[in-house]
């Protein structure tokens, strides 16, 4: 009876040390599985704030290159963008942008008005890497991106009120519709297109916007006189200098953050296409510009660094390095050749908008498909044709309806004195006496 009772007690107290091992194990589990929980959610957050910070450059850079007289309608516009698109993306835009799991191969679906917790209200079953806060806080960065893109392009003469209504319209269904195709498991997820950070999603939708805007607007008053185009100079290069580099700071969240988690090998080497493509598009811009107008020119390598970022978003995690280059270098010399081109078709595109986010969004989509054996050149041009078409007849329908209701273009006269007096009634240098002859 003492050996049975004795081997009794063994067996217990070997139960309990191994429960007590397990247990230990399986504490430092949850334990590290929290802990990355928290780094990839930091990450996220980290992200966020870096697009966040994209709207300050959009707001320097396009008040750097237009003039002083329209300082404060460039800064006003980008300041209510970013909560327009947040306001509407919290609304409408999350919903229609990510109907659901259901939604799978489809052409429209929608989850639901407003931002709620799913099912359960608990953050971590959301999303494994992330909360569902921090998704939309994401997601409604890029939202508000898009409508930036069509405040430089029509800048110094449009109605204020006009331009508003046009980008809530545009920011609250056109984008997220489009990202619904793609992001949301939509149709074009099916096909097999692909555009990581939006270089269709996000730029060429902004692009088009633009493009449609442009053409109703017309150029402004003394940019093409007696069939020349006239230049009309930005007020402020170190505004520009400024936006430009805020925007590539910002551009290490929009791409990196676009990996959704914060493994460090996905991170890293996003990181790093990113900035050799924004390299390569500013030296390859200076090369051409010095090349084709005999002097280089600041404004076209600023724009040769946006260049290479948008071209280089849509393939930034699965093209090689030598590829990246090439997709920026591509990028600084379409993004010159653009501006020239567009220019002598008299769309007046003050800050080279167009040039920037629609051509090189095209390109950057396009190289996909020809540098990743993954992914089919017909297939990321459907992507490009579909998405450019759903956006002009949009943004058709949108600058139509608010042309007829509103107008769109401010008077002559206030246009020669300045948005800033005309539509603010206050001026951003005030007490500063600037001569030119614009």
């Amino acid at each position: 009876m003492k050996r049975k009772s004795k081997k009794v007690l063994s067996w217990l107290l070997l139960a309990c040390m191994f429960t007590r091992v397990s247990a230990v194990f399986a504490d430092e589990a949850a334990g590290e599985s929290a802990a990355l929980f928290t780094a990839h959610n930091t990450w996220m957050m980290v992200s966020t704030f870096l697009v966040f910070v994209m709207h300050l450059g959009f707001a320097t850079l396009e008040a750097g290159m237009t003039r002083a007289k329209n300082t404060v309608n460039i800064l006003f516009k980008n300041t209510l963008i970013p909560a327009i698109g947040i306001l509407s993306y919290a609304l409408v835009g999350f919903g229609l942008m990510y109907p659901g799991s259901d939604f799978a191969g489809k052409w429209f679906g929608f989850a639901g008005w407003g931002i709620k917790l799913p099912a359960g209200g608990d953050t971590m079953a959301y999303n494994g890497a992330f909360t569902y806060w921090t998704d939309f806080l994401f997601q409604a960065m890029f939202a508000a991106t898009a409508a930036t893109i069509v405040s430089g392009a029509v800048a110094e003469r449009i109605k204020l009120s006009s331009f508003l209504v046009f980008s809530v319209l545009y920011v609250t269904l056109a984008y997220p519709i489009v990202g619904m195709w793609q992001w949301g498991g939509g149709w074009l997820a099916a096909k097999g297109f692909h555009d990581f950070a939006g270089s269709t999603l996000v730029h060429s939708v902004g692009g088009w916007g633009a493009l449609v805007g442009v053409i109703f607007l017309g150029p402004r008053l003394g940019k093409y006189v007696n069939g020349e185009s006239k230049p009309i100079l930005g007020h402020s290069m170190p505004l520009a200098v400024i936006g430009t580099f805020l925007l590539w700071l910002g551009w290490f969240g929009f791409n990196g953050g676009s990996v959704l988690s914060a493994e460090p090998g996905k991170v890293s080497y996003v990181l790093t296409t990113t900035t050799l493509a924004a390299a390569a598009g500013i030296v390859m811009a200076m090369l051409t510009s010095w090349s084709l107008q005999k002097k280089p020119d600041l404004s076209m390598v600023l724009n040769g660094c946006l260049a290479g970022l948008v071209g280089i978003t849509a393939g930034a995690d699965i093209v090689n390095i030598a590829a990246s280059v090439v997709i920026g270098a591509v990028g600084g010399v379409l993004v010159v050749i653009s501006v020239l081109l567009i220019d002598r078709a008299r769309l007046d595109d003050p800050v080279g908008a167009l040039s920037v986010h629609l051509v090189n969004g095209i390109w950057g989509t396009l190289a996909v498909g020809l540098f990743s054996k993954e992914h089919s050149l017909a297939i990321q041009a459907l992507g490009v044709v579909v998405v450019g078409a759903f956006c002009v007849v949009f943004a058709l329908a949108s600058w139509m309806a608010v042309r007829h209701v509103m107008g769109l273009r401010v008077s002559e006269e206030e246009e020669l004195k300045g948005l800033d007096l005309g539509e603010h009634g206050m001026e951003a240098y005030s007490g500063f006496q600037f001569f030119t002859t614009q």
